[in-house]
């Protein structure tokens, strides 16, 4: 979300071939225990072949349920969980058939209720690396749980609700910096986005 604040527009990439272990559909939440995963299931049209777009969410489990438990146990006693809670939970909960159509959903709304006024648009086909305008920054494979990035593990330390049993989780979901700070999330973005991630 940082990077997002970092330009006017971004174009999210659809047509890759789907990646796996990627943060395209799932995030990490802070809990009692420490950080826990939250993927959302998928389906793959065309096995390994599948490209993003395409990708369609696995409807027969109760993923969303399960979702919605775990960030309210997570962010119950949080400062702002009250003020995000139904929107988010209202978008986690609707009948969205593709993986993209639910991430750009989240998307939009968070980069409304942190005042991002990037545009933020889908790709109409894939462009490789090398065929970028040089004015172009790609982040395709930059955010993965795969690597672990130094910098991001020296984020700026907020108020976080088990910071006191499990120290803080410099690696989580925005929404935990969105229930933590509320308003004021912007201006750490603000902050992140001027160190060199």
């Amino acid at each position: 979300m940082a990077k997002l604040c970092e330009y006017q527009s971004v174009i999210i990439e659809q047509y890759e071939t789907y990646p796996k272990q990627t943060y395209r559909n799932r995030a990490v939440i802070a809990t009692a225990m420490g950080s826990m995963s939250l993927s959302v299931p998928v389906v793959k049209r065309n096995g390994n072949h599948t490209i993003t777009k395409d990708i369609d969410i696995c409807n027969h489990e109760n993923w969303r349920i399960k979702h919605c438990r775990a960030i309210e146990a997570a962010y119950n006693s949080s400062p702002y969980f009250m003020y995000y809670k139904d929107d988010i939970f209202h978008i986690l909960n609707q009948d969205y058939s593709t993986l993209p159509e639910l991430n750009i959903a989240i998307l939009r709304f968070l980069a409304k209720k942190l005042h991002i006024k990037t545009e933020i648009r889908l790709s109409v086909d894939f462009v490789f690396s090398h065929d970028l305008p040089a004015d172009t920054d790609d982040y395709r494979n930059y955010f993965s749980p795969k690597t672990t990035d130094n910098s991001i593990s020296s984020l700026p330390v907020y108020d976080q609700v088990f910071a006191d049993r499990v120290g803080f989780l410099p690696n989580v979901s925005i929404l935990d910096l969105l229930f933590n700070m509320g308003p004021e999330a912007n201006q750490y973005l603000k902050v992140v986005s001027k160190l060199s991630l």
